[in-house]
């Protein structure tokens, strides 16, 4: 055997793992999509009727609504654009529900804080990333 041939072998088996890897979106990621999806319209619809206030509460959650739609759309389409937004919502989600937990110890605002964290680790796992263009 010769040198060359085990630097084959590795190519030949690197084509071999890339050619294996799965496509298409898991099902995981379909449901936070649609979860990520309902709760960004029931914001914003709540910041459209006044529930944030009339300043610069309004704006800010109708602007992280916008974004956080524009990257469930592009999670959809598996772009890496959207993924990345999508993260940086549950993110934001888990910080603002466990902020508000944390004012005012009402356990629903704890468990929506949870869920977008195990939301945020199901994102970052490599399977969700190998499948993203």
């Amino acid at each position: 055997m010769s040198l060359g041939s085990g630097i084959v072998d590795e190519r030949r088996d690197e084509v071999r793992r890339l050619q294996a890897r799965a496509h298409g979106m898991l099902p995981g990621v379909a449901g936070i999509c649609m979860f990520m999806l309902v709760l960004t319209m029931i914001n914003a619809f709540a910041a459209l009727r006044g529930s944030f206030g009339e300043g610069r509460g309004k704006y800010g959650v109708l602007m992280l609504c916008t974004l956080l739609a524009a990257g469930v759309f592009g999670l959809l389409r598996l772009l890496r654009w959207g993924w990345a937004l999508v993260l940086a919502g549950c993110v934001m989600l888990c910080a603002g529900n466990l902020f508000v937990f944390q004012r005012t110890h009402a356990a629903p605002f704890l468990v929506q804080g949870l869920f977008a964290m195990v939301f945020f680790l199901y994102l970052v796992r490599t399977e969700v990333r190998d499948r993203l263009r």
